[in-house]
């Protein structure tokens, strides 16, 4: 049995793959029965966000799961694996771990040290959990990187400043209009998560008017709802409706809807530069994953159409500052992983010991009984001491074999001696 990680994301493959394989909420059951059904996959947890998509999973034969895996990834952008050969990343066992925390970390995002990324782990092991799909090695692990990533923002400065994308996509928009959106007019599609982000990292910026568009205009008036200070007056909610009016009327545009098709085509964008005329170009940054805006949109006269990669690259220049709280971060995920390596080898001998134990204190009580019945001329304190000796000499027995067992466990070794402790004491 192994833990794996087959995954994809910005680091090794184009925004065009990166789309094709991403997995919306709402996608997730059925990929996770599907993952679940799989003959050599045990346990699998799905963790898809703008810019990755990765399963974590307990193979019962690696090279099989590993397969398996990589179909149905290729089966996602409706491709083959040959198709994704290249910029597939495959990883086990320790190399799981150390990678899992570094993403809960926030050290293998685009943004370093996002805090978008924590929420995402867990909420990706909370509903493999109400899937079915995972179990007690994944979610021991997932556990553990939570909390690492949680330690790492708390005791290093890696979170400082623009700290997630949606904060990252409104400074770069912020750029192309001198630094700030003071007395812009900005209309956010989508009120999910990164649409949420966005209306909130607006408020340091002073836009004249937001407006907030949702397929469900509910959803998007209870984001509205939530805003505070003077964006909250400014702002409005309202469905998707009369969004081209609504992108008229804006300066500024962000696009974060969860779609497998663009909310905003070409055609579209192109009747709104020709009602525009005379103004600024209307900048648009497209934060789906998949694209919420057509591509070949950048082209338009009177558009400007900033994308993830963009963003990518303009976070990046803007985070050089921010590596060198990365040693600081390494160190606490070093020191989260021989912890976790700690508990894990102490849980996978536990049962074991704790049977041998249970065995030997059987063993030891029915053979004091059976001396009770020879020995009436004792008295209970004489009895009560007896106890006491045998009950020492037991620990003192066991205690070696204890020891060795918690530090084998977790290699081939341990195992061959759990075997071996099983078979002599028919545990």
């Amino acid at each position: 049995m192994s833990v794996v990680v087959v995954g994809i994301d910005q680091a090794t493959a184009p925004l065009h793959l990166l789309e094709q394989v991403s997995v919306a909420d709402d996608q997730l059951p059925k990929a996770l029965a599907s993952l679940r059904d799989q003959s050599n996959l045990s346990e699998a947890v799905i963790l898809s966000t703008c810019l990755r998509t990765e399963v974590y999973a307990v193979v019962e034969r690696f090279h099989d799961g590993v397969e398996e895996i990589e179909e149905f990834l290729a089966g996602l952008g409706g491709s083959s694996a040959d198709g994704l050969a290249g910029h597939l990343t495959v990883r086990f066992d320790d190399d799981v771990v150390e990678h899992l925390f570094s993403v809960a970390s926030g050290l293998a995002s685009a943004v370093l040290g996002e805090s978008e990324v924590l929420g995402q782990v867990r909420r990706a092991w909370e509903r493999a959990q109400r899937e079915r799909a995972s179990g007690p090695v994944l979610g021991t692990l997932f556990r553990h990187a939570v909390g690492t990533g949680r330690r790492v923002r708390s005791e290093t400065a890696i979170a400082r400043g623009i700290t997630s994308l949606s904060h990252g996509a409104v400074a770069l928009a912020a750029e192309r209009f001198g630094g700030r959106l003071t007395g812009s007019r900005v209309l956010v599609v989508g009120a999910g998560e990164m649409g949420d982000g966005v209306a909130r990292a607006l408020d340091a910026h002073d836009p004249s008017s937001v407006v907030v568009a949702n397929r469900t205009a509910q959803r998007a008036r209870t984001l509205v709802g939530s805003l505070t200070g003077p964006l909250a007056e400014r702002a409005r909610a309202t469905d998707l409706s009369r969004l081209g009016d609504d992108l008229v009327a804006a300066d500024v545009v962000f696009t974060s809807v969860a779609s497998t098709q663009p909310v905003v085509d070409r055609d579209l964008l192109a009747t709104v530069a020709s009602r525009r005329e005379g103004r600024p170009p209307l900048l648009v940054v497209d934060l789906g994953m998949p694209r919420n805006v057509e591509p070949g949109a950048a082209d338009l006269a009177g558009v400007t159409l900033l994308d993830m990669d963009a963003l990518r690259r303009a976070v990046e220049a803007a985070l050089t500052g921010r590596q060198g709280e990365v040693e600081h971060a390494r160190e606490i995920i070093a020191d989260e992983l021989e912890r976790y390596r700690s508990a894990i080898r102490a849980r996978g001998a536990a049962p074991v010991i704790a049977a041998l134990r249970a065995r030997a204190e059987d063993a030891r009580r029915r053979e004091l009984d059976r001396q009770r019945a020879r020995h009436a001329d004792l008295t209970e304190a004489q009895w009560d001491q007896v106890d006491r000796v045998t009950r020492a000499t037991m620990a003192t027995l066991l205690h070696q074999p204890t020891v060795a067992l918690k530090d084998a466990a977790g290699t081939s070794r341990g195992e061959r001696l759990v075997e071996s402790l099983r078979s002599l004491f028919d545990l």
